[in-house]
Formats: structure tokens, sequence, C-alpha cells
């Protein structure tokens, strides 16, 4: 769908975990925000790009145009950061976002932790792209904190009779949060024992626990519904290729995604994920 642009106001803030902050968006500009399809059939992975300022401030341009923006000096150019829209009220005229906060990193998380109501942000979207198939055997969920908020809208959107094994690696307890889920779900909780950004290599990348738990899991019959997005290096590296090549799900049944990188910005990680989508076709074209 066409990614419209959009200025909402900040309404509150909800402090769900240590980690994880609940920003609500409405004002005026909820006139403007235009999901894909109806609230019953509306995409689960659907996301905005908000628009900061070189400063981490949110974007004060006056002109809010992604072509304009393009003929922007690069160091005056809005910063953008993906994120998922959790739920949208449409009585209340508000959409809920979740932001991982750790401390001083980054810019969006910080940002989140602080706004005051009244605040306005800019964004474009909605964008989306995946929504769990009804009719499918079972469906295989993981993710970290960054798509948990995705994760857990997914869910939400399961049939009541749906099976779904589910995966999901926080820095501990404290950082788990109430899911609603259909009585077939079962759903792991997998604790790294520090946040994202500071655990050692040991237990993350390549050696991130979630990896493990996955591949240990009892594989179901029938070809499942797949939605697995994290941290790039586990994701990308690792679990796609479980489900793609060893377990012999299809494409059209997988969502699989790398939503961070450690050690990358958002704009670094794009260029990385370009670099992996190139070498990957260059491999296919050889073969």
């Amino acid at each position: 769908m066409a990614k419209n642009l959009n200025v909402m106001t900040v309404l509150r803030r909800e402090q769900l975990t240590p980690h994880l902050v609940r920003l609500y968006l409405g004002g005026a500009g909820f006139d403007d925000f235009v999901p894909a399809g109806e609230p019953a059939t509306w995409d689960t992975d659907m996301y905005i790009k908000l628009a900061f300022g070189p400063d981490g401030a949110p974007f004060r341009g006056r002109d809010f145009d992604r072509k304009l923006i393009r003929l922007m000096p690069r160091r005056e150019q809005p910063v953008l950061r993906t994120y998922t829209v959790r739920t949208i009220d449409l009585a209340a005229r508000e959409i809920a976002v979740d932001f991982v906060v750790h401390g001083d990193e980054g810019i969006a998380g910080p940002w989140a932790a602080s706004v005051e109501p009244g605040t306005t942000i800019r964004f474009i979207g909605p964008g989306s792209g995946y929504r769990p198939r009804s009719d499918a055997p079972w469906h295989l969920l993981a993710g970290d904190e960054a798509g948990l908020p995705a994760l857990a809208a997914a869910l939400e959107a399961l049939p009541a009779d749906a099976v779904a094994k589910v995966f999901i690696e926080v820095a501990g307890p404290e950082d788990e949060i109430a899911l609603k889920a259909p009585v077939g779900a079962d759903i792991v909780w997998i604790h790294r024992g520090a946040p994202a950004g500071e655990v050692g290599d040991d237990n993350a990348g390549d050696n991130a626990p979630i990896i493990r738990a996955v591949r240990d899991a009892e594989w179901l019959d029938g070809e499942p519904h797949v939605f697995i997005h994290g941290e790039a290096q586990a994701v990308m590296h690792n679990l796609r290729g479980y489900v793609r090549k060893e377990r012999g799900v299809s494409a059209a049944n997988a969502s699989i995604s790398g939503y961070w990188r450690r050690g990358r910005t958002e704009e670094g990680f794009r260029e990385w994920k370009s670099e992996l989508r190139a070498a990957e076709e260059a491999a296919t074209a050889g073969a």
C-alpha cells in the first residue's frame, strides 16, 4: 500500500517493563492514518517510520515531503526509525507504538522514555506485509524485544483454534509482558541475562539462546506459517537457514527478517541488508 505522510501528537506514555515503553499517538493526524484493509483484516506487521532531526529531536521541517527531503543537504535530512503499530483504536482515535529503551542508547528509545504529552511527531506509513494464515496447520513465532510488538499482535490475530509454538528472548523475567493468545499457543520466554545491547558475544548473535530454543523445539506435522523477527545475526544467519533449508518451509509461508543488528544504526543495518541481499542474489545466479 502507499505510505502516507502523517503528523500525530503524543497523548500519553505507559511503562510496560523496565525496557519497554508504549506511546499513544493521536490528534488531528489520526484522520490521515490509513491502515491496510478493514479492521478485521488489517495486516499484523504494520509499521511506521518516525522522523527525527539530526539532533535527535522530532523532525521540525515545515515541508515533510519525501521528494523535498531527498533534496535537502544530508546533514539536515531527518533520521527515520521503524516501529510496529501495536494497536489501533478507532473509538479513541489513537494508535499505540512500543519502544525498546536501553538508557541513552539510540535515538527513538530515549525520546520515547522522556517525551512529554502534546509533542508532535512526524512519520511515514503505515506499511505492512504479514498476517497469520488462518488455514495453517500450525504457527512458529519467534523474536526478541524489538520483534515483540509485532509478535504480540500476531498472537492476537491467530484463530481461536490455532496451534502455535512461540519463543521470545528478553533480558530477564522483569521484561515479560502479558500476551493474549489462543489456548493452543505454547509460549516460551527465554532470558539472556542482560539487555540486548549489553550482553556479551557468548550469548548473542550466533550464540543467541533463542537459536537453540527454536532448533530444539518439536517440529509438528505440516508446513507451519512462520514469523521470526529480531536481531539480524541470530535471525538471518541462523534461524532463516534452519527454517527454509533444513525444514523446507516455503518462502510464501516464512516471514523472517532482521529488525536490527548489534553495533549498527538503522542506516548501517539497511546498508548491511542490501549487501547481504546482493551477495545472495549473486550466489543464486552463479549456482
